[in-house]
């Protein structure tokens, strides 16, 4: 709920603003809630419902202000449970918000004129809007956190729902893979070391500043638009190799390149207390000109033509000759393995193999599906350049193993989505409960204008 919450607050902030009166409609602890705050809430409602092809039966400005009434309770609590936020994270998000309105404004001061307010009060503005969704969005995931559901209550739930209600699961693929990075890797991870090299001294000269640096060359997006910087963070929260070389470093030192699981780095220690260790860091990919991802993809293509002459079968080749060390044992198989480990995973019962087209592109390459959407099951495509989670360049080959048609999700089949919808379900309930236990108990004005409205909860208006 927070998180479309959100969505629709940062679409908000973007639209041009009108001189009005204004009041406020309603008090959830120790904050308010403004009149324009519902309206634009609301409108932008009904254009994403529109946008959706869908209406509904209840008042938009009655469920925004319910909504923004829940995101302010959730952001109370927060502040009384004392409840940590990523304050990077907000960072990153208001620059990049903010760029994004200069660039559909103009220039600056036409987005100062269109919002009534100079461009620091802006960034402020929105500063504040995105820490209280995320304080709100903390609060709501402690909340859920520690909700799970055992194998009888997967059961239970899925023989309650009618048929109708019984999701439809859409075409699902099952495919194996070859990949190659080219031969040239060696020469590739030097020129990318000499480039943080030459960074490294720039910085150390005073010829540049580390986080202009970053922010130019730097390929972290998470901490690029900081200029590199990271929170505070322990040790073991970090790569290994990353972490060996923070812990050597002095305050303002500039460490040697680092090679970790996810690139090339230089780090610049900020200072440290206790475990905490605050730095900034640049973060650098290997790149191969095309003459060697082409050489990468022509060996590929020589491995197929052996595949179809029956001189080796796609699960040898792949055992013999994928750089992909986890699809390789299984005969080139795809899972996603390689998705749970980079997101600190590592249950075994969540791998599949199957995977729908929203897949691709958020968890798997979106190179992948362009080509198996061109094969029938067995056949295996040309070689074609992409890139892994880590965004290391390579060639790779698909072949189409199977094609699941599109079903109502059974036990049998679909258990892991069932199970998923399960636990959400479980995890509504228990949230509906605990909000209803805290709006008895944190103070909460609602304008009498306002409410006479259908709300979800009846305990809003008491």
């Amino acid at each position: 709920m927070v998180a479309a919450l959100a969505l629709l607050m940062l679409g908000a902030s973007a639209q041009k603003r009108q001189v009005m009166l204004d009041k406020v409609v309603a008090v959830v602890g120790g904050s308010s809630i403004l009149h324009s705050q519902v309206q634009e809430y609301a409108d932008r409602l009904v254009q994403q419902r529109r946008q959706q092809g869908y209406t509904s039966d209840r008042d938009p400005v009655n469920e925004a202000l319910e909504a923004l009434m829940t995101q302010k309770l959730l952001y109370n609590q927060a502040q009384i449970d004392s409840v940590k936020i990523n304050e990077g994270a907000i960072s990153s998000a208001v620059e990049e918000n903010l760029q994004h309105m200069i660039e559909e404004a103009g220039t600056i001061h036409k987005l100062e004129v269109q919002q009534h307010m100079p461009i620091f009060n802006l960034r402020e503005m929105l500063r504040q809007t995105f820490e209280e969704q995320q304080y709100a969005s903390e609060m709501e995931n402690t909340v859920v956190s520690k909700v799970t559901v055992i194998p009888g209550e997967v059961e239970r739930y899925y023989k309650s729902l009618s048929r109708d209600s019984i999701p439809l699961v859409a075409d699902q693929f099952v495919y194996a893979q070859i990949t190659k990075f080219p031969k040239s890797m060696t020469e590739a991870k030097q020129r990318t070391k000499q480039r943080l090299l030459d960074m490294r001294e720039r910085a150390i000269t005073g010829k540049a500043k580390f986080e202009n640096l970053a922010r130019m060359y730097s390929q972290d997006p998470g901490t690029l638009m900081r200029g590199g910087e990271m929170d505070p963070t322990t040790l073991r929260q970090l790569d290994p190799s990353f972490a060996a070389a923070l812990e050597k470093l002095k305050p303002g030192q500039i460490s040697e390149v680092v090679e970790s699981d996810y690139g090339f780095h230089i780090i610049k220690l900020l200072d440290k207390r206790g475990e905490l260790y605050h730095f900034r860091h640049i973060l650098l990919h290997p790149v191969y000109t095309p003459e060697e991802l082409g050489e990468a993809s022509n060996t590929l293509d020589s491995l197929v033509k052996m595949i179809h002459a029956d001189s080796i079968t796609f699960e040898r080749a792949a055992l013999l000759h994928s750089d992909d060390k986890t699809s390789k044992m299984n005969g080139g198989v795809v899972s996603n393995t390689d998705v749970l480990k980079y997101f600190g995973g590592g249950n075994t019962k969540m791998t599949v193999t199957k995977f729908l087209r929203e897949d691709f592109g958020r968890f798997k390459s979106l190179e992948d599906y362009n080509a198996l959407v061109k094969l029938k099951p067995g056949e295996i495509s040309n070689a074609f350049v992409t890139e892994d989670m880590l965004r290391n360049q390579m060639a790779k080959v698909v072949k189409l193993i199977e094609i699941i048609p599109a079903h109502r999700a059974s036990m049998e089949e679909d258990y892991l989505r069932i199970e998923e919808m399960a636990l959400q379900d479980k995890q509504g309930r228990v949230f509906k409960e605990w909000l209803t236990k805290k709006i008895d108990q944190m103070y909460i004005y609602i304008d009498p204008e306002y409410r006479d409205g259908e709300f979800e909860n009846k305990h809003w208006v008491k």
